[in-house]
């Protein structure tokens, strides 16, 4: 991080989590302040002025933290001049399968929270309700390819209108930055306490095919900072015209 801001977001996005002990204060410190589609997602103002969030395989809610902290800051007028207005979060729902994580999430937020909630649950299994966006970052390569396809398929019937699903996937078309990704995966799953998963990836070409197959239209961007990565961020929007399917 390189301007003064940065710092500060930084520190008040990560500052919850202190209740919830060492490791999710620090784990959510190092995530926020070297994973670079943080800082790209609010500079580049993706999201919506406001909007209901639903974030899939959520972890701690390190997102949602980085949100409010954001929305927070922006309306303090502590914001850069060369940065889209900070979204406005109406609600912050989240999933996670890993109940250690859901608990860390309850300490960092509190219970009840006025906009967070943060629970434990299968996003193949959960109902999605009302969201204007919806959140899947580096977590559908867990999950075999039929149960992708059904999840985003269910994710396209529950936007509406100019509706937003964002996602960050691995391009397996890559070669080697894209096993390095995997290893990393591995690494810092393993770190988290969990159990070392399968994978099931895709080529960008397939993850553009299938979701476009959806009636999502779709920008793609890496989105590794330099890093020797495969990847990519992946903008899918509802045109605004079209019906709920």
């Amino acid at each position: 991080m390189t301007t003064p801001f940065l710092p500060t977001l930084l520190d008040d996005a990560s500052r919850p989590f202190r209740a919830s002990g060492h490791f999710a204060y620090h784990y959510a410190r190092g995530k926020l302040s070297s994973d670079c589609i943080f800082r790209e997602l609010l500079k580049r103002g993706v999201f919506p002025a406001e909007a209901r969030f639903l974030d899939l395989g959520c972890g701690q809610g390190s997102l949602f933290s980085w949100l409010l902290a954001a929305r927070a800051l922006y309306e303090k007028g502590v914001w850069p001049g060369d940065w889209a207005a900070a979204p406005k979060p109406l609600s912050l729902r989240g999933y996670e399968l890993m109940a250690r994580d859901v608990e860390r999430a309850a300490l960092a937020f509190g219970r009840p929270h006025p906009i967070v909630d943060i629970r434990q649950g299968d996003m193949r299994a959960v109902d999605f309700g009302a969201a204007d966006v919806v959140t899947i970052l580096d977590a559908l390569h867990y999950l075999p390819h039929a149960d992708q396809d059904a999840v985003i398929d269910r994710i396209r019937k529950a936007l509406p209108s100019g509706g937003l699903f964002l996602t960050r996937v691995g391009d397996a078309g890559a070669g080697l930055p894209y096993h390095i990704c995997n290893w990393v995966d591995h690494a810092v799953t393993f770190a988290r306490g969990h159990r070392l998963p399968r994978l099931f990836g895709r080529k960008l070409t397939e993850w553009v095919g299938l979701l476009e197959s959806l009636g999502f239209v779709v920008h793609s961007e890496p989105m590794s900072d330099g890093k020797p990565f495969a990847n990519t961020m992946l903008v899918c929007r509802v045109p605004a015209t079209s019906p709920c399917r």
